[in-house]
């Protein structure tokens, strides 16, 4: 199982509560369940590193509890209970450094955990329907949240009295109605103090917490549905939304325009990271698949499907292309199967006989089908 796992650049957190491990250099998916029974209780709906090694995956799922899962043994090593099905799921984890744990659920309780305590050591309020909490990847202790009629808050966890920043709600519209907030997915701008987030009415969003405007400093729309989840690409002034008709495209930061978009999905997207280092997007979501596109050329890489549903996933920063252990090819020892929907070998065979036709069928081999076709209707005549 340690071999297996170590291979996996690619993390996943499905419906159905299985933590799935993609290896791109082998082409191969593995599943990881701590439990024989599957339940939608533990459905998986956040993930995160434990440690700047990446030797550790935390797992939020629905019923409130966050599962260590290691990825040297290829096993869940410890649950902790952080929080209450009432509650609502988790909407983000992060973890701090000292071996400390940050949970926010949907109803807006976000806690700070010490690994040695089973009381949080610090909880505040942040607001109702949280749609998703994010950490700043520079400074650790701060962290963004917002959700439905929920403002983008910025929070230092070192002082939770109050937020450090409160965004105001945009001006009202020409009729002077109320514009409602809906914030559906946050991250901090790296070497600035911004934030982006984008909303469910197909805005992005840019607040600037060092400016005196509370506002957004920058208002973009992207397509007409909700967006649901977005991501920043390594060193550049650009941000990667996708909505909920599969749709992914690519932001301008400066200019406020649509640079690209990125084809192939069918289904909502739930969650979608671009590489740290690489000009990769990796993006998943209710179609089952696992896609990896290319912010170059903005073609498809890879294409992994995965049999369930899927809510989250996070990438390893190394090439993701690299094995990360010698493991037997092939090998697939305890990983546990999910027993509604099949095998994966079956899948797999599937998958790479689809694969096969579509790149047979060229632009020469379509003339034949069509003059068949014809030949057909005119002996029905």
């Amino acid at each position: 199982m340690g071999d297996t796992s170590r291979l996996c650049s690619v993390w996943l957190g499905s419906e159905t509560g299985i933590l799935k491990g993609v290896s791109l250099s082998r082409k191969q998916a593995f599943n990881f369940c701590n439990t024989s029974h599957l339940s939608r209780d533990q459905e998986v709906r956040a993930l995160c590193w434990g440690d700047p090694a990446e030797s550790e995956l935390l797992v939020g799922s629905v019923d409130g509890t966050v599962k260590t899962f290691s990825t040297e043994k290829g096993a869940f090593t410890e649950t902790r209970r952080c929080g209450d099905p009432a509650e609502g799921p988790f909407t983000g984890l992060a973890a701090l450094p000292g071996a400390a744990l940050v949970t926010c659920g949907e109803c807006g309780t976000l806690r700070v955990w010490r690994e040695d305590s089973s009381e949080p050591v610090t909880e505040l309020d942040a607001g109702k329907n949280v749609c998703r909490m994010r950490q700043s990847p520079g400074s650790p202790h701060r962290v963004a949240t917002g959700g439905k009629e929920n403002g983008l808050k910025i929070w230092d966890l070192e002082k939770p009295e109050k937020p450090v920043f409160t965004a105001k709600n945009l001006r009202d519209d020409w009729l002077d109605l109320r514009r409602p907030q809906w914030v559906r997915d946050v991250a901090f701008i790296p070497d600035s103090d911004k934030v982006v987030t984008c909303t469910g009415y197909h805005q992005v969003h840019v607040f600037d917490p060092s400016s005196p405007q509370r506002r957004p400093v920058l208002e973009v729309e992207y397509g007409e549905y909700p967006l649901t989840a977005l991501s920043l690409p390594a060193g550049g002034n650009t941000v990667v939304v996708g909505n909920t008709h599969g749709q992914i495209a690519l932001l301008d930061l400066r200019k406020g325009v649509v640079r690209g978009c990125l084809k192939g999905l069918a289904g909502g997207v739930r969650a979608l990271q671009c590489h740290p280092s690489q000009p990769l997007v990796a993006s998943c979501g209710l179609d089952r698949f696992l896609r990896i596109h290319s912010l170059e050329d903005r073609k498809l890489q890879h294409k992994v499907y995965l049999k369930s549903r899927l809510n989250c996933l996070l990438l390893a920063s190394r090439d993701l292309e690299e094995g990360g252990g010698a493991a037997a090819a092939g090998e697939d020892q305890g990983v546990k199967e999910e027993e509604e929907e099949g095998g994966d070998e079956v899948w797999d065979a599937m998958e790479r006989v689809e694969e096969k036709t579509k790149r047979k069928t060229t632009e020469e081999e379509e003339e034949p089908q069509k003059k068949s076709k014809k030949k057909k209707k005119k002996g029905q005549d």
